[in-house]
């Protein structure tokens, strides 16, 4: 055992530790998952930018070094914390319960081991993972699923959700990647798929899949952070401060343009660029923000026992793990919860259009929307409006309406609009607005 930790540590000295290569030359590499919106800000979105590459090339001018970066793009969490306990990626971005496993599986090499610096998004109430079914499943709430097969890739984000609103409900959970997962449910190979940000999205915006479960149910946060290898950080502490100051470009360029960054990201990626500003528009289910907030610190640690109970980990000095020095150097933190990009307005209410030849427009609420699709004879390309139970933004077309009054409430899920009255189709809601 000593000879494996040993040399365990002799590989990580040896590879990829951001020491010159040759001459003046500096290594950086990065893991990222491209598909996962929540992530954007310290991967795709930052890659396209290029906004490291730009600090890094100020840097270069004051160290008289060059900075060549790598970029490893990932479909989960798991490869890129094997590739930094193996040394071979510097700095990485992961859910959650992801970036828990990570602190877990390096604390016994101490100070060789991995630190979380930033956050890139969040939830405060645990909307960014959700449960996902085949169009005209007969499954209404997660126990329909009892004894069944449920697609989730195990120790990710979307398998703790999956795993803790279950509750007492079996069901055989077949650990799958996300594009497997997908592909097994509309194959009908698995009753039900849960995953984190953008799949379940995506897969609901195709017509593809309806929405079982919302994540914000569990109102408990789910976030998704940056983390990095220590000994790179202690040895190329300027350069980990400037993949900070880079990833604080691509938050702010976010907030200020949107629906340029959904573009982006949609291009990068193949996704729906619908899909896209669904998280990262106003008021979206994700908040891109860096700072490590007291909420998000306090859900990391109540994550710690869940994991070790289904036995992800053996354990975690969640206090020890984050390190938050290397931001506060670069901004200062704030334990303000309100999204940056808003919409404005009340958050329950405010909802958006989107026609196609136009940009995304503030609608003040839910019923108002309707009124303004059935008035304006323009052809919608996506509407967004907050459920009315959770407050979860999403798809106008793909929620279950409920008359309540004069107004017409959207609800995620079936089973949340059954319980407020008479469910409605979209179709059925624009045609019974009052005028």
């Amino acid at each position: 055992m000593k000879r494996a930790i040993l040399a365990s540590v002799l590989l990580l000295a040896a590879c990829g530790t951001g020491e010159a290569a040759s001459g003046d030359e500096v290594p950086v590499v990065i893991g990222y998952q491209s598909k996962t919106i929540n992530t954007v800000t310290a991967g795709t979105l930052l890659r396209d930018k290029g906004f490291f590459e730009q600090r890094l090339a100020g840097l270069g001018k004051k160290t008289g070094k060059t900075y060549k970066v790598a970029w490893q793009d990932y479909d989960t969490g798991a490869p890129i914390t094997a590739q930094m306990i193996a040394g071979k990626i510097d700095i990485g971005s992961m859910g959650d319960y992801p970036l828990l496993i990570n602190g877990s599986r390096t604390q016994k090499q101490g100070d060789q081991g991995t630190r979380m610096v930033a956050v890139t998004g969040y939830n405060a109430r645990g909307a960014l993972n959700m449960v996902v079914v085949p169009p005209g499943s007969q499954a209404r709430t997660l126990t329909d699923l009892k004894g069944q097969k449920v697609s989730a890739s195990v120790g990710s984000a979307g398998h703790g959700t999956l795993v803790r609103a279950l509750g007492d409900t079996e069901v055989t959970v077949e650990n799958q990647q996300p594009s497997v997962g997908a592909s097994a449910l509309q194959s009908g190979n698995v009753a039900a798929l849960a995953q984190f940000v953008a799949w379940p999205g995506q897969l609901v915006f195709a017509k593809q899949a309806e929405l079982l479960y919302d994540g914000a149910a569990l109102n408990l946060p789910t976030l998704h952070g940056t983390v990095v290898r220590n000994p790179f950080a202690q040895q190329q502490p300027e350069v980990l401060r400037e993949f900070l100051r880079a990833q604080l470009d691509a938050t702010k360029f976010l907030h200020e343009q949107p629906l340029q960054a959904a573009e982006i990201v949609a291009k990068a990626t193949g996704l729906p660029v619908e899909v896209v500003y669904l998280y990262n528009g106003p008021n979206g289910i994700a908040t891109f923000d860096l700072s490590l907030k007291t909420v998000l610190r306090q859900a990391l640690k109540q994550d710690v026992p869940f994991l070790k109970s289904i036995g992800n980990i053996d354990e975690l000095d969640v206090d020890r793990f984050i390190d938050d020095k290397p931001l506060r150097d670069v901004l200062e933190p704030t334990e303000e919860l309100t999204n940056p990009a808003s919409l404005g307005g009340d958050p329950r209410t405010a909802s958006e259009v989107w026609f196609d030849g136009a940009a995304p427009q503030p609608v003040a609420s839910p019923t108002e929307l309707l009124k303004s699709l059935r008035d304006s004879g323009k052809k919608l390309r996506v509407a967004y409006v907050p459920d009315a139970e959770t407050g979860t933004r999403w798809f106008a077309e793909h929620a279950h309406w409920v008359r309540s009054g004069a107004e017409l409430l959207p609800f995620t899920t079936r089973a949340a609009a059954t319980k407020r009255g008479e469910v409605l189709t979209f179709q059925q809601a624009l045609e019974s607005v009052q005028r």
